[in-house]
């Protein structure tokens, strides 16, 4: 089943709980700065809302947790591909998502055979200090070249008023943040974006 082209990422299981039954059908649960047993707590709330809304949850970075807890999905950056365990992680069947920002880290992502790969910051952001200056839409698509049928997703400053470029670009998928998080009614926003999206749906 192809990926919900709408891919908000949120740092807490609360977020998911007051977001998610909307109708958001995909959704990266990216918790930082937290205690194990902290961690766990969040991936496993995270879990059972994902699993009442038949929704796709994929947990960025901790691997073992994610498979620990019956998860199917994780995203990978560079630097959480240098202390992970490929080999278990395939084996447990988890699927795959790795961030890309140049051609190296594209190559490198791509000789691991994930299930899809993401590229950013297309546009400024202000979620995470980056040292990648703003891709731009003409790299989205020459990614999308280099990909071809593996989904790509764009991430980093995207708004709803940008969204559009970036998939016409060739994006399969677009990632928002803080264009929800920050919004004065992130339920309003999220509609607006499901709405946008249905378009992209495969």
């Amino acid at each position: 089943m192809a990926l919900h082209p709408f891919y908000p990422i949120f740092d807490s299981a609360q977020w998911l709980e007051r977001l998610v039954p909307l109708g958001i059908k995909l959704v990266q649960l990216r918790v930082k700065d937290k205690t194990l047993p902290e961690l766990r707590e969040e991936i496993r709330a995270a879990k059972t809302i994902c699993d009442a809304h038949q929704c796709q949850l994929i947990v960025n970075d901790y691997w073992q947790l994610a498979i620990d807890e019956g998860c199917d999905y994780i995203h990978l950056g560079q630097e959480d591909l240098d202390e992970a365990d490929i080999d278990a992680i395939r084996a447990a069947n988890l699927k795959l998502g790795v961030s890309t920002h140049n051609e190296e880290e594209l190559e490198r992502a791509l000789a691991l055979k994930p299930d899809y790969v993401a590229l950013g910051p297309v546009y400024p952001t202000i979620l995470k200090k980056m040292i990648w200056e703003p891709q731009g839409l003409e790299r989205v698509r020459i990614w999308k070249d280099k990909v071809a049928d593996m989904p790509l997703v764009g991430i980093g400053g995207i708004s709803l008023d940008r969204a559009t470029g970036v998939f016409e670009h060739g994006a399969d998928i677009v990632a928002a943040v803080t264009d929800i998080t920050l919004n004065a009614s992130p339920e309003q926003r999220v509609q607006e974006w499901l709405k946008l999206t249905e378009a992209y749906v495969k």
